[in-house]
């Protein structure tokens, strides 16, 4: 019961931030409301009918007035600004070395797993003071993910990652709620947050139902799906190797036949797997079939692990070369460039450049 009054524990690098900015707000609004009302009780009191108030030449205009009720608003509305700005750039900036945690939303539930492969419903582990960056989607329906002890909330949307960020601060258990309303049983889409001593969750960790990594589980999954038929090294059907396609340019066919390059990010690997006639690689045919209504987003996920784990901008290779062709030469008078430039436009931002990584269906 004492967490009901005014508002929740403060569990969070972020929540004293968010309580400031609050607080502030609502003294402001306290202060504003004192000022007009007590004004407003003064003025009734003293001009009611019947005193002795002088009513004569009552002032027209008073410059001194003007200006203070002109520029103390701007002021402070400026002062709001700058600090909400301040605040917002903290909350939506995860730091770099933040540990990722992938979260998929659906009804009505919380499916979250680990990149060492442990999974868990409605529940989340984590280590207390280690920074964690949650990337999220929806597997149906617009969720929303928001743990009050944390002063964290962030929409998570089908066919769209979006990302959340925390670093806990106090051991314990907190609640988490589904903040949108996403069907019948909307209420009972909640969780806890499980903040735990570094040791006892390594103990964790590495318990349970993990069966190898994200990444391991991936590629045991490509093999399944048999996608090394065509993406494989020694594949007969010609389709582009996935070798250090992540994080690396990317050429691409467009309808109109001229050839663009994006980043081989996980929005691109989540677009090839889902809408694979949306991104066809340039010198490549549209072969490739969707895999839309028979992988849910969790097993995607898996898969996006793995082909990131086969190497990234570092490898130095682009995706789509075949092995033992230089880079310098094109492997046909139809491949992929092999030397793309390397920016990609402005329209289409690199992968954790923001906190909305969007994932582009169809239509869009």
């Amino acid at each position: 019961m004492d967490e009901i009054f005014y508002w929740p524990s403060i569990a969070s690098s972020i929540a004293s931030r968010i309580d400031t900015l609050f607080n502030v707000l609502n003294a402001i609004a306290v202060f504003f409301i004192l000022l007009i009302v007590g004004c407003l009780i003064y003025f009734v009191v003293k001009y009611r009918r019947g005193t002795n108030a002088d009513r004569s030449n009552p002032p027209d205009e008073n410059l001194y007035v003007e200006v203070a009720w002109t520029g103390i608003p701007i002021l402070i509305c400026l002062g709001l600004f700058g600090f909400s700005t301040w605040t917002y750039l903290q909350v939506m900036r995860a730091p770099k070395d933040a540990m990722p945690v992938y979260v998929v939303g659906k009804q009505w539930m919380w499916k979250i797993q680990h990149p060492q492969g442990r999974w868990e419903n409605n529940e989340l582990h984590v280590p207390l003071g280690q920074d964690i960056q949650l990337i999220m989607t929806s597997e149906d329906v617009i969720h929303s993910f928001f743990v009050p002890a944390f002063r964290v909330k962030q929409d998570v949307v089908p066919g769209r990652y979006s990302t959340l960020w925390f670093k806990p601060t106090k051991l314990g258990e907190f609640h988490l709620f589904c903040a949108e309303y996403c069907g019948t049983k909307h209420s009972g889409m909640v969780g806890t947050i499980y903040v735990m001593k570094p040791e006892d969750y390594q103990r964790w960790l590495h318990s349970g139902n993990a069966g190898g990594t994200m990444a391991q589980q991936g590629e045991q999954l490509f093999r399944e799906l048999g996608c090394g038929g065509c993406h494989g090294p020694g594949a007969n059907v010609r389709a582009p190797l996935l070798d250090g396609i992540y994080n690396n340019p990317v050429p691409l066919q467009t309808p109109d036949g001229s050839t663009k390059v994006i980043i081989g990010d996980e929005r691109y690997i989540h677009d090839s797997i889902v809408n694979p006639e949306q991104e066809v690689a340039a010198g490549y045919k549209p072969i490739m079939p969707s895999f839309r209504g028979q992988l849910d987003e969790s097993k995607i996920r898996l898969l996006i692990e793995y082909i990131k784990s086969l190497g990234t901008a570092n490898s130095g290779r682009s995706g789509g070369l075949k092995e033992g062709v230089p880079p310098s030469a094109p492997q046909s008078p139809n491949a992929p460039l092999a030397s793309p430039p390397k920016e990609r436009p402005a329209t289409t931002p690199l992968a954790g450049a923001t906190n909305d990584v969007n994932v582009r269906t169809p239509g869009q």
